[in-house]
């Protein structure tokens, strides 16, 4: 019997795993060493360490393999392309969409008729309810200009509040201005006034768009738990060009609560 020292032995060990592919060589060759009981046990103890090592190595060796070949892998570097051209030519087509609906601009709608064709026509509305008279109603036609060329996903529409009687009641719409916020022709919230909008006239564009993110009415892309700004004051109504402005009531029922109805 040739004498077999311990790297030996692991190098014998290695080459049989490699060359025959079989345990069972493995163990005839420790069958046959010429060693006592105690040394056997612990030389297959060592083989049993040293063969899960090797497997551990071959395992991420063949792993690192596998993913470099993925990666280099022509075919399925064509199919993540042609994924992302299709992604791309859905977004485009989506987007001249929303433009042909008229989305990416302000505009009024001339009657209700107009008003239930365009919440068919589009998926998400944002409708001002306005009146010539309501100063703050301006305020809100130049927050919505500015949103609306920003977010194309969103129509942004107005309606003259006295020359749409059926809306309001239905709507239950008492105070101007007045926002209602629409998803799949169903009502799903309202912005009444300035309230939720720091309870001030010169709250910034930003607001208003942190308020429709709430609802979801916009693709936001800030923080949703926290408004733009701490800048809250305490009064309802504020001086603009040294005049004081005020909410206006279209209806003196005082009830200002609203309700989601099906169009």
């Amino acid at each position: 019997m040739v004498p077999v020292d311990s790297l030996s032995f692991f190098v014998i060990i290695i080459e049989s795993i490699f060359k025959f592919n079989s345990v069972t060589i493995v163990m005839s060759i420790i069958i046959d060493l010429d060693h006592s009981e105690a040394a056997t046990a612990k030389m297959a103890n060592a083989l049993e360490n040293h063969l899960l090592q090797a497997t551990q190595i071959i395992e991420t060796q063949l792993d690192a393999e596998i993913e470099r070949l993925e990666k280099l892998d022509d075919d399925d570097l064509e199919v993540l392309r042609q994924r992302r051209l299709e992604a791309m030519k859905k977004a485009q087509q989506q987007k001249q969409e929303w433009l042909a609906a008229g989305h990416g601009e302000y505009s009024e709608v001339a009657d209700e008729k107009e008003f239930f064709d365009t919440c068919k026509r589009s998926k998400k509305v944002v409708c001002h309810f306005y009146r010539d008279a309501t100063f703050r109603c301006k305020i809100v036609d130049k927050h919505l200009a500015e949103i609306a060329r920003k977010h194309l996903e969103t129509k942004f529409i107005k309606i003259n509040a006295e020359r749409s009687k059926f809306l309001v009641e239905r709507l239950r719409i008492t105070t101007l201005p007045t926002l209602c916020l629409a998803k799949e022709g169903k009502t799903v919230d309202y912005i009444v006034g300035f309230d939720d909008l720091g309870g001030t006239d010169e709250f910034p564009t930003e607001m208003l768009e942190w308020r429709l993110g709430r609802s979801e009415m916009i693709n936001y892309q800030g923080d949703l738990l926290e408004p733009p700004t701490d800048k809250k004051k305490k009064s309802k109504s504020s001086k603009i060009f040294g005049r004081a402005s005020k909410t206006k009531n279209l209806r003196d029922d005082g009830n200002s609560d609203s309700e989601d109805e099906d169009w």
